[in-house]
């Protein structure tokens, strides 16, 4: 696992289902079964907020399409809910158990 929580975000711009754009913080990426996923929150001025455990976390694992790297729902929710166990634990620090 590598680059989750880095220093400096980057930023990007994700649509929703609906077609809703919404400013985004790319917090890192990690492998898990061969698999990145990046880890995404909303963007906000006040970074502190990021320390908060209840800030919502999207997490959307990169595909190809076309020969495209895409990024894409993650649509098994034992999948989700694995990934998203392991972004908590490298964000927080927390033990598996």
């Amino acid at each position: 696992m590598a680059n989750v929580y880095d220093d400096e975000f980057e930023l990007c711009t994700l649509v929703d289902e609906d077609g809703v754009e919404q400013e985004f913080e790319k917090l890192g990426e990690l492998e898990v079964d061969g698999t990145i996923y990046c880890g995404f929150v909303p963007h906000t001025e006040n970074p502190e907020e990021l320390l908060n455990e209840s800030v919502d976390l999207v997490i959307l694992k990169l595909t190809t399409e076309n020969g495209e790297e895409v990024l894409a729902t993650i649509d098994d929710e034992d999948e989700y809910n694995k990934v998203g166990e392991i972004f908590m634990n490298e964000l927080y620090g927390e033990d598996e158990e």
